[in-house]
């Protein structure tokens, strides 16, 4: 059996300071795993894409350690809210909301994101 990449002409874009900028193709990202991005300052970001197609972008520091790690980590659901789970120390982080689930002080930055 032979696996044929997923082809489209959609773009991930993410609304910064005002605009539009595209990151990759929707093609790179496989539902339930992430992929990391750099922005244009210098950042990265965490884009994920669940299985039922809807797509988040989170900031990939790991606010806890500090490393850029977040895209690497598993995606699940709490009480139908969808997470990413830090691959080093394990807190939970809301990919709507950026929240902590863990550590209700702490929190990541989400970015608006879409496939155009």
């Amino acid at each position: 059996m032979t696996l044929a990449l997923e082809t489209t002409d959609l773009k991930i874009q993410l609304q910064l300071t005002g605009s539009w900028f595209t990151v990759c193709d929707l093609s790179l990202l496989t539902p339930g795993r992430g992929v990391a991005a750099l922005l244009p300052d210098g950042r990265q970001v965490a884009l994920f894409r669940d299985r039922a197609d809807r797509l988040y972008a989170i900031d990939n520091r790991d606010p806890f350690t500090g490393a850029a790690v977040l895209s690497r980590g598993l995606t699940g659901t709490h009480e139908g809210r969808p997470f990413v789970a830090s691959p080093l120390l394990k807190q939970r982080f809301d990919l709507d909301s950026g929240e902590c689930l863990d550590d209700e002080s702490v929190r990541v930055t989400v970015y608006e994101v879409r496939a155009a």
